[in-house]
């Protein structure tokens, strides 16, 4: 027995906008114009009466939404209205609306924006509703919402029209929601430690903090090239040494780089700095974030991302990058020579490096090949190779290292973290490392900031720094497959 197909019809958005602009003249010439309307006054949401029953029953309320549905029945329908925090059932009757107030409900489109006033009462299958009264259009839909939103396989669609996605897929508004909730948390705790929030230039002469390709723009009244920021650190160091002991910054970045499920050429990032303290300081201080912001926000430290089971309870696993790449591909940088290292990583791993690499880039490109893959976490990985970590401090230990942290939730670094390089005699030496990588090609070297170098002269405290991905925690948080999904307006090609 061959199953019946389901034919899904096509609907003509043309012809439906005209129908519907018809509708709109049909009001205009009643002296009826819902866009003349400027205010309508509310005493309750869906969301309040669905949580607040007994409060409201036998009440006469005043409600606005969206009209998401509608179930016409003769002389008595049923219709949905949808607000920020809820769905509401109306029950419309001739009765009690009237004749010609009802007919003009039935006349009515999915997608209208509508007032209804009336008593909430229960229906006979349980719904808490509204027993309207009178109705009122408060705004005309000119097109049709899509009735099988969910299902299309053009996902791009829902970021284009992110506005028509979050009318038609409410579960999308909870996870921007839970972003906003998410910082809320962070500024409570930081404020709570005694971080004072600050801003920084977004339009620098220099693109610094970070290794990455800024965007670049033009200045006409200066007539000189600028760079949309990359990083917020050097500016934020800059106040360290100004006297301030603890400053943090939410904000914008932009980097002019590859888009992928983890990446957006705009982004937004948590950075902090605290004098008299190390990078130790700084996993202290992620854990506390992200401990607080899921029992908060999801009322638990137990959480799934993407089929992968996360607790996040302190403390998190915390192991050295040299450790880490002996854990997980047996080569053992701290007892091994170099060009031994580079054999085994050729014949075990399948990794051929260039004979002159140096031991810190070879131990750097063998972790990020081999082993990130296989970090579900929460783990820190410290004390990455000096040639990767510019403004971070060496280790006394041993001069070949930083001392520097990422961590790593399902194979994804969420954050970065130093204990920050005050010497400026270094800092100089870092940064001309850094034009030699970029004259080599590199062209994501930092440019040499003689400003900042200028300011390290006059003396930086101790201090530890901490960079966080808002987006991609925000991602961990709700078991967001893509950072799109966590973003209101992602960045989109034009369409043609």
């Amino acid at each position: 027995m061959m199953e019946e197909k389901v034919v899904t019809p096509v609907v003509d958005e043309n012809e439906v906008r005209k129908v519907r602009i018809e509708k709109l003249g049909e009001l205009v010439a009643r002296g009826e114009d819902p866009f003349e309307r400027t205010s309508y006054i509310r005493t309750a949401t869906a969301g309040a009466i669905l949580a607040n029953y007994d409060a409201y029953e036998g009440k006469e309320v005043s409600i606005a939404g969206r009209l998401v549905s509608k179930r016409i029945m003769g002389k008595a329908s049923f219709g949905h209205i949808m607000d920020a925090d809820g769905k509401m059932q109306g029950y419309f009757s001739r009765d009690d609306m009237g004749a010609d107030q009802y007919q003009d409900f039935k006349k009515l489109d999915i997608g209208d924006i509508i007032g209804i006033k009336g008593v909430v009462f229960k229906t006979k299958t349980g719904e808490i509703s509204v027993h309207v009264k009178s109705a009122e259009l408060l705004t005309k839909s000119l097109l049709p919402l899509p009735e099988k939103f969910h299902g299309l396989k053009d996902t791009e669609l829902r970021y284009r029209q992110r506005y028509v996605d979050l009318i038609v897929n409410p579960e999308v508004k909870d996870v921007f929601v839970k972003r906003s909730k998410i910082i809320s948390v962070i500024r409570r705790v930081l404020d709570e430690e005694g971080y004072l929030e600050v801003e920084t230039p977004i339009l620098n002469t220099l693109a610094g903090g970070a290794n990455a390709r800024p965007f670049i723009t033009h200045h006409n009244t200066l007539d000189i090239d600028m760079y949309m920021r990359i990083a917020t650190e050097l500016h934020l160091k800059r106040l360290i040494v100004g006297g301030f002991e603890k400053v943090y910054e939410i904000g914008r970045q932009f980097r002019n780089e590859g888009m992928d499920p983890k990446h957006n050429p705009e982004f937004t990032t948590l950075e902090l700095y605290r004098a008299y303290v190390d990078y130790r300081a700084m996993m202290d201080i992620t854990e506390k974030l992200y401990t607080t912001a899921a029992q908060e926000v999801l009322g638990t430290l137990d959480i799934e991302y993407q089929g992968t089971p996360l607790h996040l309870a302190s403390p998190w696993e915390r192991m050295t990058m040299v450790e880490a790449v002996k854990k997980y591909t047996g080569l053992d940088f701290e007892n091994e020579p170099l060009d031994v290292l580079l054999t085994r990583a050729k014949a075990e791993l399948d990794l051929e490096l260039p004979t002159d690499i140096s031991w810190g880039n070879a131990l750097y490109k063998i972790f990020d090949v081999c082993v990130e893959e296989k970090l579900t976490g929460p783990v820190f990985i410290t004390d990455y190779p000096v040639e990767v970590s510019p403004l971070a401090k060496r280790k006394p230990s041993d001069p070949r290292l930083t001392e520097r942290f990422e961590f790593f939730l399902c194979a994804t670094e969420g954050g970065n973290a130093f204990s920050e390089l005050n010497d400026p005699l270094d800092q100089r030496k870092r940064f001309e490392a850094q034009m030699q990588a970029k004259a080599k090609g590199d062209e994501e070297a930092q440019p040499y900031d003689e400003d900042f170098c200028t300011a390290l002269e006059y003396g930086m405290p101790p201090t530890g720094g901490l960079g966080i991905g808002i987006d991609r925690m925000v991602m961990f948080l709700t078991n967001s497959a893509s950072i799109r999904d966590v973003l209101l307006f992602p960045t989109m090609r034009p369409q043609k």
